[in-house]
């Protein structure tokens, strides 16, 4: 069994922020790791191969900077690793994400692609249904427990409120994954060395045979701004009585909501 498995490199979830004076995100001022939800969809990817055979090849968009996160994947058990990389795809919304994994998976022989459910950044959820879209294949999202057969059935399930959702296709198909689809592995020491000589593909729009228009997004991000800071709040001391007719004060002549 073929799997590709789609993932992000994003920032540390506990990583504070940093804008530059062009008001663009500071990559290089914060820890950045494999998206979260990403690692599961690996991890089931890992174990689809343990199960049936074949290879695990995982794909991202990026930087160089992206390569640690692939030496992660091949660490945990991934075959083969595939970076697009290009100073065109700066500024990629999901449109052009999607664009560039349909053409490189599109290349591929492949029996099932996997995602985790949105990266923590954007947490849009889209390129994996547009993915899906582009590539003409069933699509089952939030999985939380996947069994696939020798013969290419697929029983997807699904938490929802009071109870499991059972969706069934056939493969190929894309599925996205959540937490709790099983449990991720640590690599060892010695793992995580070798992943480190293993050769990572790397792709640019000219390999593609695509350019920079035909992954353009519609959107133009001028730059980010943090919210304003929140007000500190005020503390009342007193008897019930006393500290009522100062909230409606407060209410009334500075908030403007009574």
């Amino acid at each position: 069994m073929n799997v590709m498995v789609c993932i992000k490199q994003t920032f540390d979830t506990e990583a504070r922020i940093i804008l530059n004076g062009a008001g663009e995100i500071d990559g290089n001022s914060v820890l950045q790791i494999m998206n979260p939800s990403d690692e599961y969809a690996v991890e089931e990817g890992i174990r689809l191969k343990e199960r049936y055979g074949g290879q695990v090849t995982v794909i991202t968009v990026g930087d160089d900077a992206a390569v640690k996160s692939l030496q992660q994947a091949l660490a945990m058990g991934a075959d083969h690793a595939v970076l697009v990389s290009d100073p065109r795809l700066k500024m990629l919304d999901s449109h052009g994400i999607a664009v560039v994994l349909s053409r490189v998976i599109g290349r591929m022989e492949y029996d099932i692609i996997l995602c985790g459910r949105l990266s923590i950044d954007g947490a849009n959820a889209e390129v994996p249904s547009r993915l899906a879209e582009r590539l003409d294949l069933p699509q089952v999202n939030l999985v939380s427990k996947l069994q696939v057969s020798a013969e290419g059935k697929v029983d997807a399930r699904r938490d929802i409120e009071g109870g499991v959702e059972i969706v069934e296709t056939n493969l190929p198909a894309v599925i996205t994954v959540q937490k709790g689809i099983n449990e991720v592995r640590y690599p060892s020491l010695r793992l995580v060395m070798q992943a480190k000589k293993m050769p990572i593909r790397k792709l640019g729009l000219d390999d593609l045979d695509l350019t920079a228009e035909d992954v353009s997004s519609p959107i133009t991000i001028e730059g980010y701004l943090f919210p304003p800071p929140r007000r500190q709040g005020r503390t009342l001391t007193g008897s019930l009585p006393e500290i009522i007719p100062e909230v409606i004060r407060f209410l009334y002549e500075e908030q403007k909501i009574l």
